[in-house]
């Protein structure tokens, strides 16, 4: 007679082996956070080569986790779904602030790109000449946001909301296309490649282009943040990521048309649609790949978010910014380093 085998203990020993399996894989995995768009280009171009997974090992995997806005990828970061992330500087900064400095910058990643435009029969020359008219902004609180809230200052004007005669909405980048292009709306201040496309595409004009926007150009668009925990617990894996991002903007800045073709066709394999070639030229045009993240316009925009009241104090500025492994590599390349200090 064949003796029955019980095989719950075999079952619960692969159980067992599948579960610290599961863990190891989590501990050895880095995830990114992204925006699918040319300020996060460093970020694309990495992506689509594999340059990140090269340089941490077959010890590693990279899981990458793109965004379409900043607080969610910020909140993906507070929730432990992300490590290191390409992000715009408000979010950063919002970001810092409500984890209590758990969010750091290390690094930066684009500046400039982003244009004021009017729509198609509203030609004006000065942005005093926009009282009594509607703008949109991709988000409140975002980059563009507070570009726009120190233009309107610096020319006298305020917002409805303040007092004064601009109205000033919400509104995606593609819907802000749709309301330019109906007329519903005056116009709006928006970021690359969506700036080229509204010229391109509905034919709007150009009131300030990037270098115009803010201090002649010269701001921050995009910055790369790290969770402090991870930061702490990784920093050899912390600087292979620096070292890998210094090395694709140089690619990046030295190498500009392979660079845009294969960032391009990342874009629309994961957004399902590429940029023209005019487009994709003329948008790169207006802005800097880099890895300073311009510690003076950051600083500027931190006093603008508490003055406009998204915050009531922020807290030891300084120690938002985290420049040692970046500072390290930029010696080692005969760079000059980035100081907290602007």
């Amino acid at each position: 007679m064949k003796r029955k085998i019980n095989a719950l203990p075999l079952v619960l020993f692969m159980a067992a082996i599948a579960l610290s399996g599961c863990k190891q894989s989590n501990a050895n995995t880095i995830r990114i956070g992204f925006f699918p768009n040319l300020t996060h280009s460093q970020a694309v171009y990495g992506y689509a080569d594999g340059d990140f997974e090269k340089v941490f090992g077959e010890q590693y995997r990279v899981k990458w986790q793109s965004f379409n806005a900043g607080p969610a990828e910020i909140e993906a970061m507070f929730a432990g779904e992300v490590d290191i992330g390409y992000i715009g500087p408000i979010p950063a900064i919002n970001g810092y602030i409500k984890s209590n400095g758990d969010v750091k910058i290390i690094a930066g990643a684009a500046l400039n790109g982003a244009m004021l435009v009017t729509r198609k029969g509203l030609i004006i020359n000065e942005v005093k000449e926009l009282a009594g008219h509607t703008i949109a902004v991709p988000q409140f609180g975002n980059t563009q946001h507070l570009c726009l809230l120190n233009l309107l200052s610096a020319n006298g004007l305020s917002t409805i909301e303040k007092g004064g005669n601009v109205k000033v909405i919400e509104s995606s980048n593609p819907d802000t296309k749709t309301l330019m292009d109906k007329g519903d709306i005056d116009a709006a201040l928006v970021p690359e490649p969506w700036a080229t496309r509204l010229i391109d595409e509905i034919g709007v004009n150009v009131l300030l282009g990037s270098g115009e926007v803010w201090d002649a150009g010269d701001y921050s668009t995009a910055v790369v943040v790290v969770s402090a925990k991870f930061y702490e617990k990784n920093k050899d894996l912390v600087k292979k990521f620096l070292q890998t991002h210094i090395d694709i903007t140089e690619y990046i800045n030295e190498h500009p048309e392979e660079a845009m073709k294969k960032i391009n066709d990342k874009i629309g394999e994961l957004t399902g649609s590429k940029l023209s070639e005019n487009i994709l030229k003329n948008s790169f045009s207006n802005m800097i790949v880099t890895f300073d993240p311009n510690v003076s316009s950051v600083n500027k925009f931190m006093t603008i978010y508490q003055e406009e009241g998204f915050v009531k104090s922020i807290p030891d500025k300084n120690k938002i910014y985290d420049f040692e492994i970046l500072n390290e590599l930029l010696r080692d390349k005969n760079l000059s380093e980035i100081s907290v200090e602007p």
